[in-house]
């Protein structure tokens, strides 16, 4: 049983890596596929970073993979603009950051062949610019949405029914830490009734219930109101009268989740309690669940990256300090892979669920993708998508006062940025490594 544990956990690895692989794969086709329709001359279309393990060339482009799996990229021709409009870039200059700028347009000039400076990026209209640099992201968002598809009404998702997993013989407060009653203990309005597990709650003073949301929000206002209740029961209807009384309750928030607050605690109020609680079903959902599935997952992914300062000191403070890794913050691909072995080992599972899963994690990941992408900052998508609108709004302002055209945004005086930005993305990958080894986010 335990070989067969570490080989789940290793095939678990393998599905959600080549998948985010493909995904990466499918992200630099999104950038290749307007490059070339627009002319732009691509001399390599690579996934990974470092040393070429394989390429084949096939017309000017050179298609391969490297040995860094930590992402990809095609190279365009003509990425930075020369420092005046029509002008040369110059071949020295003094000061570090100085010397980066100079570089990138050297290099940058260099696979520009004569006589094809119209198929550099740069001298390509704007609206082509950006059309090119959201291509990937733009992938990415597509296979999210075909996965969420496949997950949400292929295999569907567990929900709460009305049918009751457990009746609580007593009354016992949100914050207690009690696993049985006493015989001074208040008897719950569940027991008191009559309810039972297996009972299908149908309907609450005669209206029907078709969600155990709706079922706890009937109880939870009904505080001290006696309340008829029908349930099915076997092939039997019964009629019950149950009577909420006041207690500590978990806090729900409008999307029906329980409210955790900053210390990490459930918060409570004063509602309504019967002492009951639900089963869950595999339930296959609607197409129109797909696109708000989508969206709730890039609202999170965006709320990380909005507070990111404050999570990575979370991540800090986990990985070499007593705190616990917020499950909801910042994972590497490391913990993304021992998430996926987690997943794929889990015996309690059907093969079903488990496949679920992984097909879960490569659309996170691919959200993480598109959100992240769109950061407007060199070298990722939104930077260069950021470049181009400014140089549109340079351009507008300039036809309106009748000024002279400003040419292209000299882009390449971003690159001490840029190299900042790499520096800060390196230091915070090599922390999640750390982070995902010594204190990794496991499945609850």
């Amino acid at each position: 049983m335990q070989v067969e544990t570490v080989l789940l956990y290793i095939a678990g690895i393998l599905i959600v890596a080549v998948g985010i692989a493909l995904s990466i794969a499918l992200h630099e086709v999104g950038h290749l596929v307007p490059a070339k329709l627009f002319g732009v001359r691509v001399g390599q279309y690579m996934i990974g970073f470092g040393k070429t393990l394989f390429s084949i060339r096939r017309g000017e482009t050179e298609y391969g993979i490297k040995a860094i799996p930590m992402g990809g990229y095609i190279s365009m021709s003509g990425m930075y603009p020369p420092a005046t409009a029509g002008g040369k870039p110059r071949t020295a200059s003094t000061g570090f950051f100085q010397t980066l700028v100079t570089d990138a347009r050297t290099a940058s000039a260099e696979t520009i062949r004569s006589g094809e400076e119209k198929r550099a990026f740069y001298s390509l209209a704007i609206w082509k610019r950006i059309i090119i640099m959201l291509g990937g992201p733009f992938m990415n968002l597509v296979i999210a949405v075909v996965l969420y598809a496949v997950l949400l009404s292929g295999f569907g998702i567990a929900q709460q029914t009305t049918t009751l997993g457990t009746v609580s013989q007593c009354v016992v407060a949100q914050t207690s830490t009690k696993t049985s009653c006493a015989a001074s203990d208040v008897s719950s309005p569940g027991a008191k009734a009559g309810l039972k597990p297996g009972d299908k709650i149908l309907s609450i003073n005669g209206t029907a219930m078709t969600s155990w949301d709706q079922l706890t929000n009937a109880i939870r206002r009904s505080a001290n109101t006696p309340l008829r209740v029908v349930v099915q029961r076997g092939n039997a209807r019964k009629t019950l009268t149950v009577t909420p009384v006041e207690n500590a309750v978990a806090k729900i928030d409008a999307a029906g989740n329980v409210v955790v607050g900053s210390s990490g605690k459930i918060e409570t109020e004063t509602a309504g309690f019967v002492g009951i609680s639900s089963t869950e079903a595999i339930v296959q959902q609607p197409l129109t669940a797909v696109i708000p599935a989508v969206w709730a997952n890039t609202t999170q992914v965006g709320g990380v990256i909005i507070n990111l300062p404050q999570r990575v000191v979370g991540v800090v403070n986990a990985a070499f300090g007593p705190g616990k890794r917020d499950p909801n913050g910042p994972i590497g691909l490391v913990g993304v892979g021992r998430i996926a072995g987690q997943i794929a080992s889990t015996h309690a599972a059907t093969i079903s669920s488990r496949l679920a899963g992984l097909i879960s994690v490569v659309a996170s990941v691919n959200v993480a993708l598109l959100v992240f992408n769109l950061i407007p900052l060199m070298p990722l998508d939104g930077g260069h998508v950021a470049g181009a609108l400014w140089e549109g709004i340079r351009r507008v302002w300039a036809k309106v006062f009748r000024r002279r055209d400003p040419g292209p945004v000299d882009t390449a005086k971003v690159v001490p940025l840029t190299f900042a930005v790499v520096v800060v993305l390196g230091a915070l990958s090599l922390l999640l490594v750390y982070a995902d080894i010594v204190k990794p986010i496991t499945l609850n």
